[in-house]
């Protein structure tokens, strides 16, 4: 079962938080461990410059994220945490991660948080929870923000911290590979982009995946998706790029409703940059961060008002990652102090702007259908070879068959699987088709006819969710009548 949970966990349709300020601390989230702090009082390297850094530290670490937040966040259906971390939390895996960085003294303060992180993946996991590791603060820190672990000038791109983030992340992903719910490891969060980051993506990615050939590994896309979205989709293996949409920073989004960035989301035109993009890499494509924050000058009427603004912009967000994404996280859990709801999912959820719950209830009853299967693959197959029958050409529509077969019993894999309160459904379907195509050329000889087994794939995984979501109206209606 641990290869069947493994893959589901990696593949599924990723519904997700991040759980921020946990390891990588921003002070506008938690104030409390910044109160011994060290001028300037915004990273966690002044944290840990600070007096009692140690106990500050683990003390937040073990208080953050309590029990009743995992199970808030099962109960509405969240599926996957991205979890921000630091190099220096690693130090507790090994030690040498430290070497030769700005951290190297600070071995006693942080080498308690890797227990804590892999009891965080345990504890995910027993809410059936799965858990994307994100590198938020690297060596010589990768952007100018305090949250990249320190503040001052950017100095990743040094040779020296380019190799230590590299075995930082060997380190990393050495001791999660085999872990069925860790659905990635992330390389970088929010890298300045730089003439340098394309390769040192490319060189990183293969020097990882020597360890981890099946791991999802994600980069971000510094603020330029096409740009790595055809990096990742001009390699063979697995990687998954992550873009950040925020909506409150710049002058052209204060001058802009909710409503009207809503409709900019929902227009196909206006978002055929990102639809293309997710298409230049097989759908790898996730939103990693992003919330229901308006900037102030967006924002007009009363507090009802304001938040009905958030509401539907936050919902157009939702609507466009669920039909382009293999996921999403939205930034961040909760916060320490104040009310939020722009960027706190509990606050949000609790305004109604964000949706109580997610996904579609998981219910043991879901039996795979065999009979039914066979009706709609001989329904699909007919109306595939009558289609393309009157264009002349030479096919394989059995080809097409074993496509439907093979999707529909891999969407009950999914939709079977028994963990978490939700069901599981193939969310990187660019992928999946990329693996079976595979494994089904080897077996049955590949030809210029794949594209049959592809379309069948595709229609045979639809069919299933189709099949479930009416086997679940009708048993809802049959209690309901009880």
């Amino acid at each position: 079962m641990s290869d069947q949970a493994t893959t589901i966990y990696r593949f599924r349709k990723q519904r997700g938080v991040n759980l921020g300020s946990w390891f990588v601390l921003e002070r506008w989230i938690a104030e409390a461990p910044f109160r011994q702090v060290k001028a300037p009082a915004q990273s966690d390297y002044d944290v840990a410059s600070g007096s009692q850094a140690k106990q500050i530290l683990e003390q937040h670490w073990d208080t953050w994220i309590t029990p009743d937040d995992w199970k808030w966040m099962s109960e509405r259906g969240i599926n996957s945490v991205r979890i921000p971390i630091g190099f220096y939390h690693l130090c507790g895996l090994d030690r040498s991660v430290l070497q030769g960085t700005a951290f190297s003294g600070f071995y006693d303060v942080f080498s308690g948080a890797w227990r804590r992180i892999n009891n965080a993946i345990s504890t995910a996991r027993q809410y059936g929870i799965g858990v994307l590791l994100d590198l938020h603060a690297a060596p010589g820190k990768q952007n100018g923000d305090a949250h990249s672990g320190q503040t001052g000038p950017v100095r990743f791109y040094e040779e020296h911290n380019l190799a230590s983030t590299l075995h930082a992340l060997q380190a990393l992903v050495s001791h999660v590979k085999d872990i069925p719910n860790v659905v990635g490891v992330q390389l970088l969060n929010e890298p300045q982009n730089h003439g340098r980051l394309p390769s040192w993506y490319i060189s990183t990615l293969n020097a990882l995946r020597s360890l981890a050939p099946a791991l999802p590994l994600y980069i971000h896309d510094a603020w330029s998706t096409h740009q790595y979205a055809e990096l990742a989709g001009a390699r063979n293996d697995w990687v998954i790029v992550d873009h950040h949409l925020y909506r409150c920073f710049t002058q052209d989004d204060a001058h802009k409703s909710g409503d009207q960035h809503a409709g900019t989301l929902r227009d196909a035109d206006q978002m055929s940059w990102f639809s293309e993009a997710a298409n230049k890499c097989r759908g790898n494509l996730v939103v990693a961060e992003f919330s229901a924050a308006l900037n102030p000058g967006s924002m007009h009427g009363d507090a009802g008002e304001q938040d009905r603004q958030r509401r539907v912009f936050a919902r157009a967000q939702l609507d466009l990652y669920e039909r382009v994404c293999g996921g999403w996280w939205f930034w961040t859990l909760k916060k320490g102090q104040g009310w939020d709801a722009g960027w706190c999912l509990k606050d949000a959820t609790t305004s109604e702007i964000m949706p109580n719950a997610y996904g579609t209830k998981r219910a043991d009853h879901i039996q795979p259908d065999v009979a039914r299967r066979e009706r709609a693959k001989a329904k699909a197959l007919q109306e595939h070879t009558s289609y393309w029958s009157g264009r002349g050409g030479n096919y394989e529509h059995w080809r097409f068959s074993d496509g439907f077969q093979q999707g529909w019993d891999d969407a009950y894999l999914f939709l079977m699987f028994g963990e978490g309160t939700t069901i599981s459904e193939i969310g990187f379907q660019g992928e999946w088709t990329k693996m079976r195509r595979e494994q089904y050329g080897g077996q049955k000889g590949s030809s210029s006819n794949m594209w049959e087994f592809d379309n069948g794939l595709e229609q045979g995984i639809s069919g299933a969710r189709q099949a479930v979501q009416e086997q679940m109206h009708a048993l809802s209606h049959d209690h309901a009548a009880i």
